[in-house]
């Protein structure tokens, strides 16, 4: 219990990510291209804490400075660009629509956020790997995740359970439902077993995973706002509003509660019921270097592009077995897969 700092779990992947680099050189390096197109002040530190954390871990990191109005041709660009092996736009830029249509624009093989739409619809169907990529696994949105991560190392994932059942019994509230944080969350926290009482300011909803394998069970609900905040294992925030605070007496005890958004969500006396965790920005970075890993490893690698080549001349069959080989070496040698 008590106050628990962001930079303290992610130095925990630090370590992992810094094997897959080692183990690199050269043209090798995984490299992390960055566009950022505003003036937003909350972007542009992000994009200094981005850099300072791949240059620490060993990856090669590019901000690229554009006019928004230009956007979409530099995406293009890079997403052409086979020295890239990953792109990142800093948002918003215009917002709204337009900015989850920039979302698209960047390839499934450079996605290290896991905006695209692609990565969308497997989330949401509970799908774990992209078939027509060779079984590549997918990658997640890499707020949703960090905080996924800081819960699992809160000890709220009962990891004697099967897969998708690690959160049964567990109830949670996400005070979010946008399209890049809190609907991928609940989801996640929906997918692994938890009931989820998504809110936002049209209202509560309930996520459970639902009875057909790889859905989400949404339902409206008659559960007062208080009565999931009381009924709450884990409480997580992101409401960008200075005005906004949920009061320590809502929460019950033993509570974990984790805020994700730029204004402080969670009022006093929070660390000392339960577990606090007040910012989660480097763990999010830490999950977009290790999104970029994976990437490098599904789509850019030597290893893989000879897989490629297997696949066309000797069948599924083969390739297969190839990529297996090719997996349990770099586990071995410390690989994020």
């Amino acid at each position: 219990m008590g106050r628990v700092e962001a930079a303290d779990i992610a130095a925990t992947y630090s370590g992992e990510i810094k094997a897959y680099t080692e183990s690199k050189t050269g043209s090798e390096l995984p490299k992390l291209v960055a566009f950022l197109a505003n003036d937003d002040k909350a972007a542009v530190m992000y994009a200094r804490w981005t850099e300072k954390a791949c240059t620490r871990d060993g990856i090669i990191y590019e901000l690229r400075k554009v006019e928004r109005v230009d956007l979409e041709a530099s995406v293009i660009e890079a997403n052409n660009d086979p020295t890239v092996h990953g792109i990142l736009v800093y948002y918003p830029v215009f917002g709204g629509p337009i900015d989850d249509y920039l979302r698209d624009v960047i390839s499934v093989t450079k996605d290290v956020e896991g905006l695209n739409h692609r990565y969308r619809y497997a989330l949401y169907h509970n799908v774990r790997t992209l078939d027509e990529h060779r079984g590549a696994k997918c990658v997640l949105p890499c707020t949703p995740l960090a905080c996924v991560k800081i819960i699992e190392t809160l000890g709220a994932y009962d990891t004697s359970r099967p897969v998708g059942q690690r959160l049964g019994g567990r109830t949670a509230v996400v005070v979010n439902r946008s399209e890049v944080v809190g609907r991928p969350l609940a989801a996640m926290l929906a997918n692994d077993g938890a009931q989820v009482f998504s809110i936002d300011v049209t209202g509560m909803l309930l996520y459970t995973a639902g009875s057909v394998a790889g859905t989400i069970r949404v339902e409206e609900t008659q559960v007062t706002q208080d009565e999931a905040y009381k009924r709450a294992d884990i409480v997580i925030s992101g409401v960008p509003a200075k005005g906004f605070s949920i009061p320590a007496a809502k929460l019950k005890p033993g509570v974990i509660a984790v805020n994700i958004s730029q204004f402080q969500n969670f009022g006093d006396g929070v660390a000392e019921l339960g577990t606090y965790v007040p910012a989660v920005g480097k763990v999010t970075i830490a999950m977009l270097e290790r999104n970029l890993l994976r990437l490098h490893a599904n789509f850019h690698d030597a290893k893989a592009a000879s897989l490629a080549k297997l696949w066309g001349r000797w069948g599924v069959a083969a390739a297969t077995l190839a990529l297996g080989i090719v997996v349990a070496v770099g586990r071995r040698r410390g690989a994020i897969m």
